[in-house]
């Protein structure tokens, strides 16, 4: 798939990217555990590239024990230390107290609502919101929306859910379609 037209972020020479827009980026997301893995990576990516958390992302998953919200709520300060410790993630030890936290609280929702899915989703009437930008400069960065699921989340206790990680998380979990019109993974129909 050389020829096709992709949005302008996709970094061609990086399969594991291009894998990551063509089949995941803007495609609605209804797994708690996929969700939470997410939102752990958009958390981790808070000052560096998508690329960068991305290339981990496999690191992520054998550290973060699959990211099973149970253990990962269960983390001690051993496990703390080690994650610190594995050159294989992001060691920030603020961004792995707040995964570790972050899984509590969606534990407390999941207990809540049902389902974290139910919870996130409900933001948005549980349909995604399908823009049709035809350039890489009308993506808002952040959105009146997205501000006012990061004052939920915060209000609930979550850490690194700001209104500009949480649009890019609602990107990542197909809450929000940013394709752009020219990509071949825009939607043909809104």
């Amino acid at each position: 798939m050389q020829n096709i037209s992709r949005c302008p972020w996709a970094n061609p020479d990086n399969p594991r990217y291009l894998a990551y827009h063509d089949h995941e980026w803007g495609v609605p997301l209804h797994d708690d555990r996929l969700l939470f893995e997410l939102l752990v990576l958009e958390s981790a990516q808070a000052g560096l590239s998508w690329e960068t958390v991305l290339n981990k992302r496999s690191n992520y998953r054998e550290a973060f024990d699959d990211f099973n919200l149970h253990k990962v709520a269960a983390y001690d300060n051993t496990k703390k230390d080690a994650l610190l410790h594995n050159s294989g993630i992001i060691r920030n030890r603020r961004k792995i107290e707040a995964a570790i936290d972050n899984a509590k609280v969606v534990i407390e929702i999941q207990e809540e609502f049902g389902s974290f899915d139910s919870y996130i989703w409900g933001f948005v009437g549980g349909a995604p919101i399908v823009n049709r930008f035809t350039d890489i400069a009308e993506v808002p960065a952040s959105t009146p929306l997205s501000e006012k699921i990061s004052k939920a989340l915060k209000q609930r206790g979550m850490r690194f859910v700001g209104p500009t990680i949480i649009y890019a998380y609602m990107q990542a979990i197909g809450m929000v379609n940013d394709h752009l019109r020219s990509c071949f993974c825009s939607p043909t129909e809104v």
